[in-house]
C-alpha cells in the first residue's frame, strides 16, 4: 500500500513538475513546440511492469488534469488518449521483466501514439489546421526525443520501485 501511494505522489510531483521546472528548462526557440508529457511517460511504465487496468485509470486522471490545468480547448481529449494509449500499449507488451530496450520501444511508440491520437481529434473538432507533415516535425518528433530522454533517466528507479510493487500484488494473490 506504501509503494503505491509513493507512486501516486510520484506521478503528482512529476505532474507539477512538467507545469513548473521543465518550462524554464526548454529553450526559448523550442517554446511552442516542445510539450512535456513525463507524467505520462511514468504512467507507460506503470502499464508495461505493473498492470493495464492501473494505467488506464491513471491515464485518465492526469489526462484530465492535463485537458483542466493545462489546455483547456477540449475537456476530455487527453484524458481519453493518456488512458486508451496506456492500456493499449500496455495489452501489447505487459511483462514484469521486459527489458529495456523493449521499454524504450514503448515510449517512442507510445509518445507518438499519444501525439497522433491527440493530433487526430484536435483535427476532427477543428481546433487544428495544420498539415500533418508540420505537426509531425514541429511538436511531435520533438516531444519524441524529450520523452524518450526523461525515459532514458528514469527507467532504472521506477522499473525497480514497480517490480517491488508487482511482486508484492503476486504475494498478496497467493495468500487469498
Amino acid at each position: 500500500m506504501v509503494r503505491r501511494i509513493v507512486l501516486l505522489l510520484l506521478l503528482f510531483f512529476v505532474f507539477i513538475w512538467e507545469g513548473t521546472i521543465v518550462p524554464w528548462l526548454i529553450p526559448d526557440a523550442m517554446h511552442g513546440r516542445l510539450i512535456p508529457h513525463l507524467a505520462y511517460i511514468l504512467i507507460l511504465f506503470v502499464s508495461i511492469y505493473y498492470h493495464r487496468h492501473t494505467a488506464l485509470v491513471l491515464g485518465l486522471i492526469f489526462g484530465l488534469l492535463h485537458d483542466v490545468v493545462f489546455y483547456g480547448d477540449m475537456i476530455g481529449a487527453y484524458a481519453f488518449a493518456m488512458g486508451l494509449s496506456a492500456y493499449v500499449l500496455g495489452l501489447l507488451f505487459q511483462s514484469t521483466k521486459a527489458p529495456y530496450p523493449l521499454m524504450m520501444t514503448v515510449v517512442l511508440i507510445g509518445s507518438l501514439l499519444l501525439d497522433h491520437l491527440l493530433y487526430g481529434i484536435y483535427l476532427v473538432f477543428g481546433l487544428t489546421r495544420e498539415p500533418y507533415a508540420w505537426a509531425l516535425g514541429h511538436y511531435m518528433f520533438p516531444n519524441l526525443l524529450l520523452h524518450f530522454v526523461f525515459a532514458l533517466i528514469i527507467c532504472v528507479p521506477v522499473r525497480r520501485q514497480l517490480e517491488e510493487v508487482a511482486k508484492l500484488r503476486r504475494r498478496a494473490a497467493e495468500e487469498e
